[in-house]
């Protein structure tokens, strides 16, 4: 990281102090800030990366990411996947397709140390793994990071102990190998109520838990529906060629218009199969059998099918450095 960081950046540290998602009335109002902010990013930062996890979101973001890029010529930042070794075979092939067809540069940032070991002794989900066995820099995390005094800890992600190493350490020291000053990402207010009070730019500057930078968040001011409005009148018709650039919204994977099939279109299959929100594969679940943006999404809740000791635990892993 450039020793002057972040002393050559304007922004505005304080933008989106007290909105909600109200505070933009309609959809092209959350997506002129969108822009606004995306444009900011890849003008002040020197070496920006996109968070992708080939979710929703994320891909909303690397959606502004790329326009604004296209339009104004700015360099496409690479895209940072994080490899949990948890992943939904249909998240890796979504990423490689759409990668592909984009022409993104991907970081992969996996906590190898951690990998290699379930692989090396054939561990399943769940199974312990022993603390003493870990690489120096992971037991430093565990024990004086965390504070984690078992002996052992369970190989899952949607845990304290494996949240951290397998998704925290592995992007922060993906971060410090890239030199990535400007992390854009896809956290919304809505979704999470530890990211309920997050700004625009949001600074992590504590050299003590994580390389300093900063996060970029262009639609912190984006609802659920939003998003999904967002896709089926932007996204896909600005993607896909075929596909109708009139607000088609479709019931399901067999009524995609003009022959086009789920491989055809940037939204993942997880979506059309009814999930809402996408983590692990041990640990996450469908929300319902329509698809994602067919469902109640003004009175059922985002992430209820997420494993929910790591939602409990969210504000204490975003401090430490968790999306």
């Amino acid at each position: 990281m450039s020793e002057d960081f972040p002393d050559y950046l304007d922004v505005d540290y304080t933008d989106g102090e007290g909105e909600t998602p109200e505070t933009y009335p309609t959809l092209e109002d959350k997506i002129e800030k969108a822009i606004e902010v995306t444009r900011i990013g890849l003008e002040q930062y020197r070496s920006p990366a996109v968070m992708w996890t080939g979710g929703k979101d994320s891909t909303l973001t690397l959606y502004f990411i790329k326009e604004v890029a296209e339009q104004f010529g700015y360099e496409l930042p690479p895209a940072v996947f994080i490899d949990h070794f948890q992943h939904f075979d249909a998240i890796h092939d979504f990423v490689d397709r759409w990668a592909d067809e984009w022409g993104l540069d991907v970081i992969y940032a996996r906590n190898d140390d951690v990998g290699e070991y379930v692989e090396e002794h054939g561990l399943e989900p769940g199974d312990q793994i022993p603390v003493a066995d870990l690489s120096d820099h992971n037991r430093h995390h565990v024990r004086e990071i965390l504070e984690y005094e078992d002996d052992t800890f369970p190989f899952l992600l949607d845990t304290y102990v494996g949240n951290h190493l397998l998704k925290t350490v592995a992007l922060n020291d993906a971060l410090e190998t890239h030199d990535i000053d400007g992390v854009i990402s896809g956290v919304r207010w809505d979704e999470q109520e530890a990211r309920a009070d997050e700004t625009f730019f949001s600074p992590r500057h504590d050299p003590d838990i994580y390389p300093p930078h900063d996060r970029i968040q262009p639609i912190l001011q984006f609802a659920e529906a939003d998003v999904w409005d967002a896709f089926w009148n932007y996204v896909v018709p600005d993607t896909v060629d075929e596909f109708p650039d009139d607000g088609y919204v479709p019931t399901g994977a067999d009524d995609l218009p003009n022959g086009l099939t789920q491989e055809d279109v940037p939204v993942s299959p997880k979506y059309f199969a009814g999930f809402r929100s996408l983590g692990s594969e041990i640990s996450t679940e469908k929300s319902d059998d329509v698809p994602a943006w067919l469902q109640d999404l003004d009175n059922t809740v985002e992430r209820a099918g997420r494993a929910q000791d790591k939602e409990d635990l969210m504000e204490r892993l975003r401090d430490l450095g968790y999306m």
